[in-house]
């Protein structure tokens, strides 16, 4: 395994991967498969894309000994631009601190303040093996049109190294007014995801019951007209009464939504009653929602006080809502800012950490679809979280040749290709935002 780092992966030319176990979420088809899942083929590529996969032959090749290959993995749940403002933001570990605190940042961000953090992000995560992010963007009518002006710069200048999508993010109370259909006119013309959230109504703004039912309905009817995927943020607190996800399913249901709909966060839901969750878990499977689980940065904010340490892990019922039939992604969520002071937009950090919060070691390689495979459905990213022929060869090569030797080490020595080609940029020097954030 010392010697992984060094594998030469041609520079021109084809190739092919020899002996490379691969989880079968990655894969299309049925191989023979070990215990822990995974299948041990032979990768053929060409001109940057995957010519072929199979069974393990003799012959010229890059000998991988039955090491990890994984497609990259795919971040469908993010902020990028709220990143990278540590120590401009302190946060205090609280929800409502992170809010406040995003609040006071926000009027620091200028065109060239989003860009560069954007960019830094985005850099972090290619170099780990990231092939696809989805970040929501706040997008308040003050700052809306200048964040997603860079979105779009950065999707074209990103494009064929990191596929980007975007989600304009409010709270569900903005859709009252004119901004909430402003808002969706950009967010259509922009190629995003229309996002709303629910997390605050009922607590700030007095929207709750009967308001709240009309207010996800016209929602979705805004979303729906300009034919918009919709992606919510849902019931981020400890409070099982401030419930919103079985009425979200009610009203897809009712309304005959046809877009995708993605509901994030959800940690109340692990909160109910074993009856209500399974409900639940059944409503959202008839409505088609999917849910991404962000564990990393809720473990660290949900159920905090002073000098108390926290009862339950603040995520959601993922084992349930799987078993019903939900398609469950992991997200990386909040990277370095008023919310959670750590991350590193690194996925596989954040998938060997969510295994552990969740508890999903029964089925490593399941688990490890939920940010590949799983996520690329969820998103509607058509080439990305898989190894598939035709498909590209975006691929991350790992020392580990088991799940559990993944699971146990920081694979900090892994190879990304993008298309068949070894990145080999360098993490980006934190120092190069001094200047951006008065350091």
């Amino acid at each position: 395994m010392a010697k992984h780092r060094d594998t030469i992966i041609p520079e021109t030319g084809p190739f092919t991967l020899r002996r490379a176990r691969v989880p079968a979420p990655f894969l299309a088809g049925s191989w023979p498969l070990d215990a822990e899942g995974c299948a041990l083929v032979d990768i053929r590529v060409e001109n940057g894309a995957v010519a072929s996969i199979a069974a393990p032959q003799t012959g010229p090749g890059i000998d991988l000994e039955g090491r990890l290959v994984w497609a990259r993995l795919i971040d469908v749940h993010t902020h990028l631009d709220k990143g990278q403002v540590i120590p401009r933001a302190r946060p205090d570990g609280t929800l409502d601190g992170g809010m406040i605190g995003t609040f006071e940042d926000r009027k620091k961000w200028t065109h060239a303040d989003i860009k560069a953090r954007m960019s830094f992000g985005l850099r972090c995560a290619y170099a780990h093996g990231v092939g696809a992010i989805r970040t929501h963007l706040d997008s308040q009518e003050e700052n809306a049109r200048t964040s997603w002006a860079v979105f779009r710069e950065l999707r074209d200048e990103w494009k064929g190294r990191v596929s980007l999508q975007a989600v304009g993010l409010v709270p569900l109370t903005f859709f009252r007014n004119a901004w909430g259909g402003e808002l969706a006119d950009l967010v259509a013309e922009s190629g995003g995801v229309l996002g709303g959230t629910t997390d605050a109504i009922g607590h700030y703004d007095g929207a709750k019951n009967e308001e709240l039912v009309a207010l996800i309905e016209r929602f979705l009817e805004i979303a729906g007209k300009r034919g918009l995927d919709v992606d919510m943020h849902v019931d981020q607190s400890d409070d099982p009464s401030a419930f919103s996800l079985p009425l979200i399913a009610e009203a897809v249901l009712r309304t005959g939504f046809g877009g995708k709909v993605l509901a994030g966060h959800c940690v109340n839901l692990a909160l109910q009653d074993e009856a209500t969750i399974a409900r639940t878990a059944e409503a959202c499977a008839k409505a088609g929602i999917a849910v991404a689980s962000m564990p990393t940065p809720m473990v660290y904010l949900q159920d905090r006080g002073r000098g108390r340490t926290p009862r339950w892990r603040g995520v959601t019922a993922a084992h349930e809502l799987r078993l019903a039939g939900v398609k469950v992604a992991i997200g990386g969520d909040n990277c370095r800012d008023a919310w959670f002071p750590y991350g590193d937009h690194d996925m596989v950090d954040t998938l060997q950490q969510s295994v552990r919060v969740l508890q999903l070691d029964d089925d490593l390689a399941q688990a490890a679809a939920m940010a590949g495979p799983v996520a690329a459905d969820i998103a509607g990213l058509e080439h990305a979280g898989r190894i598939a022929v035709g498909g590209p060869a975006d691929l991350i090569l790992f020392a580990a040749r088991t799940l559990n030797e993944f699971m146990c080490r920081p694979q900090s020595d892994r190879i990304v290709l993008n298309a068949g080609k070894r990145v080999r940029d360098p993490l980006p020097d934190y120092a190069e935002l001094d200047a951006v954030l008065g350091v």
